[in-house]
């Protein structure tokens, strides 16, 4: 058995509860995949969307109807050995990749604002720019649920808002594209945990401008809400559940105010009413 066919088994066997089975009640709960959807499995050379690419690979071998995945690398500006490392991944686990090129890292170290806010808002035009063009009507992104945890409680401590990453969105601006995020469900540390038992290692941020990125190590908000979700997990195991189900859970009696696009609302709208009856 090679390294490609013992990545894939492990995740329908070893780690059949921890990977595979969240992976597909994804898929199906949010509805990510139908009949001749052609899918870009965004690679950014990490874990997450490694694995989510074997997931993908997996699933299109036995799923009931035919739909079709490209394999999309994009190259930021990644140094020499980040690129190589990614090149190497790919063929230990037999993904055959499309690489394209764009100078990213460059532009939006270049710029006097916030650099990781752009450099995200470019790679998603181009990925979803050069899906298009190989004939793709969806993007697949490996964000997993610690992102999805992480994202809401960021939204809350410095967006002042209650908002969450969402399992699939409609392009804004490239009419036919959608975004869907198969590892929805999955847990970072079973990914991890995967990784390992295969013995493969990915580059993480390889940002140039953000070096910290790559190691982990950086002062950033995200890396400030994994350590509170963390210390969180000593007290209460069930933590990441509870916080994610929050989402899916919203107790609309209970809540000062919402938005809905720019319109917003106040509780004080169906004070004393029948909530039912109020328009969300």
């Amino acid at each position: 058995m090679d390294s490609s066919e013992k990545a894939e088994r492990s995740i329908v066997k070893k780690y059949r509860r921890q990977i595979w089975l969240p992976f597909l009640s994804a898929v199906k709960k949010y509805r990510l995949i139908g009949r001749d959807d052609r899918i870009a499995a965004c690679i950014s050379g990490g874990k997450d969307s490694m694995m989510m690419a074997k997931c993908l690979e997996h699933l299109q071998k036995y799923s009931d109807f035919p739909f079709q995945v490209k394999y999309l690398v994009m190259d930021p500006g990644y140094r020499p050995e980040s690129r190589r490392k990614i090149e190497e991944n790919a063929e230990a686990l037999r993904l055959p990749i499309h690489i394209f090129e764009t100078r990213i890292f460059e532009i939006a170290g270049d710029s006097n604002g916030r650099p990781c806010y752009l450099c995200a808002k470019m790679r998603r035009g181009c990925l979803y720019k050069h899906a298009q063009e190989l004939g793709c009507n969806k993007i697949a992104l490996g964000h997993h649920l610690d992102d999805v945890i992480e994202t809401t409680l960021l939204s809350m401590f410095y967006g002042a808002e209650i908002r969450t990453m969402l399992p699939k969105l409609h392009s804004a601006h490239y009419p036919g594209m959608e975004l869907i995020r198969p590892l929805y469900l999955v847990k970072e540390s079973s990914i991890i945990a995967w990784a390992e038992y295969n013995e493969l290692s990915f580059i993480r941020c390889a940002c140039h401008f953000t070096e910290n990125c790559s190691t982990g190590t950086g002062d950033s908000k995200r890396q400030k809400m994994k350590a509170l979700i963390q210390q969180l997990r000593k007290e209460n195991p069930n933590i990441d559940k509870n916080i994610f189900h929050s989402m899916e859970n919203v107790n609309m009696e209970t809540i000062l105010g919402w938005r809905c696009g720019e319109e917003k609302h106040n509780f004080l709208e169906s004070y004393g009413k029948d909530i039912s009856t109020i328009s969300p």
